[in-house]
């Protein structure tokens, strides 16, 4: 897939990204390379492989799910502005 200039100023506004005009053109290009990846690795026939999460066949390492920390949560409530039972009061944001 080409990209034009026309089509790098659109996508730049879209994203609130300034770019000089001096930088559209080899930008264009870059952009259509790695437009040009994504579409071999489309061509790719992946019909019968398995999804993986990791490219290597490794086991996760998991730690034993404990508490480690003190239960702070009084002293935390006191630097609040406002707390009742154990809650946080905020203000009504929708009516």
């Amino acid at each position: 897939m080409s990209l034009n200039k026309t089509d790098v100023e659109s996508i730049s506004r879209l994203a609130a990204i300034s770019v000089e005009a001096s930088e559209v053109e080899p930008l264009a290009d870059k952009l259509s390379s790695i437009l040009d990846i994504f579409t071999q690795m489309q061509a790719v026939d992946t019909e019968g492989v398995e999804p993986m999460s990791h490219p290597l066949d490794q086991v996760q390492r998991l730690r034993d799910d404990v508490v480690t920390e003190v239960d702070q949560h009084e002293k935390y409530q006191k630097l609040a502005p406002a707390a009742e039972n154990g809650m946080y009061l905020v203000p009504q944001v929708i009516d």
